[in-house]
């Protein structure tokens, strides 16, 4: 499994303090996270149109590249200066689909 993921919008989601991650099923491809409410809500008008088109991409193929998404708290100091990308694990739960 890829051991790094890349959160989108990296300053939305460290004031929320929260993310929804969809783990990646594949080597091939990066796990994703986006900023989101305790209940796993991710506020649709505030990413971009490139965030909003990966977070719909990877609702679209879980299951088949994407593992279903837990939420987490965001630990801001280990998110790198460089993109919002980290590596590490996640410890969060499984949001019912």
């Amino acid at each position: 499994m890829a051991s790094e993921h890349c959160t989108v919008n990296a300053a939305h989601r460290t004031s929320l303090g929260r993310e929804l991650r969809f783990r990646s099923l594949s080597e091939s491809m990066q796990s994703v996270a986006f900023p989101c409410d305790a209940a796993g809500r991710v506020n649709l008008d505030a990413l971009g149109e490139h965030e909003r088109n990966v977070y719909l991409f990877a609702r679209a193929l879980m299951g088949y590249q994407y593992a279903s998404p837990v939420i987490g708290l965001v630990d801001a100091a280990r998110v790198s200066a460089s993109g919002g990308c980290r590596a590490g694990t996640f410890s969060g739960r499984q949001v019912q689909a």
